[in-house]
């Protein structure tokens, strides 16, 4: 993926996103012909020139200073990972080591996978980069489907959603989920675009998914954290559960994502009913994906 080309999209579209009003600016001078706040405009909010602000806007930004970018972020109101996305545009020469790690080889820690298989009520994944599904436990594969399946290559979640017409009716509210993915999936671009599975991932959803296409073209970033998601399973019907992601401590590159229903609600019964049909759960067209806590093999 083109660094320069990032770059200069992604400010475009946080400048694109501000109205004058939303900083404090008066509405005046001739008629804006697309949205958002003009480059002078975000210049004069940033404290820095023009001419500085422009060549920044069109990939150049091997010399600036981080200084600038904060006072660039806070000026196009950037979130916290928002700004993180355009530390990791602007500074590549920072991310050497990372871009080496990026090619290794991923594989989860048997301790990892001892941890997945001990919990029982609790539906677990191992992702790794480029949001690839790396390992799961037995509830995982009754609630989200075979992983096993798929070829190795196929085991990641941003395929899930987009190209498993049955994602569509797991996720309750599939469009927010599709989002989701998409800025995550992006946030990683911005520290790996030089990662040849990621560029081929995003070539094969573009041309696949016209919804994958239009909301990458937004350069919406965040960090995979936590929150709840519903999903309407065809054997328990509709759970609500509350997710958290773990980063791996000796691998940042890894996180574990857990699922877990409040006890004693109808979810926790759903996941219940789950764990005791076990495999035969998992046959159901509930998804595309699990079937052992193996990891995937491949590459990064």
């Amino acid at each position: 993926m083109d660094q320069r080309a990032e770059l200069s999209e992604f400010l475009r579209s946080r400048r694109g996103r501000l109205q004058p009003e939303d900083v404090g600016l008066p509405q005046v001078g001739r008629l804006r012909r697309v949205p958002g706040l003009r480059r002078e405009e975000l210049a004069l909010l940033a404290g820095v020139s023009v001419a500085y602000y422009t060549r920044l806007e069109q990939g150049n930004g091997q010399n600036v200073s981080v200084e600038v970018l904060d006072s660039i972020a806070r000026a196009l109101r950037l979130n916290d990972a928002e700004r993180a996305h355009l530390l990791h545009l602007a500074k590549p020469a920072d991310r050497k080591r990372k871009r080496y790690r990026g090619f290794r080889r991923q594989t989860v820690r048997p301790a990892v996978l001892n941890l997945l298989d001990s919990m029982e009520s609790v539906p677990a994944l191992v992702l790794g980069q480029r949001l690839d599904v790396l390992a799961w436990n037995r509830l995982a594969r009754a609630l989200f489907g075979d992983f096993a399946a798929l070829d190795p290559e196929e085991r990641n979640m941003a395929r899930h959603v987009f190209l498993s017409p049955a994602a569509r009716d797991l996720y309750v509210d599939w469009e927010a989920k599709a989002t989701e993915v998409v800025s995550v999936l992006r946030m990683y671009a911005g520290c790996s675009a030089d990662d040849p599975r990621l560029a081929t991932l995003v070539g094969d959803l573009s041309v696949r998914s016209p919804e994958f296409r239009s909301l990458w073209a937004a350069h919406t970033v965040q960090e995979k954290g936590h929150g709840v998601k519903r999903l309407r399973h065809p054997l328990v019907g509709e759970l609500t559960l509350s997710y958290e992601t773990l980063k791996l401590a000796d691998d940042h590159d890894q996180s574990l994502l857990t699922y877990a229903a409040e006890p004693g609600s109808p979810s926790a019964e759903a996941l219940r009913l789950l764990a005791n049909w076990g495999v035969d759960a998992a046959d159901a067209p509930s998804g595309t994906f699990g079937t052992s806590t193996s990891p995937a093999p491949g590459d990064s």
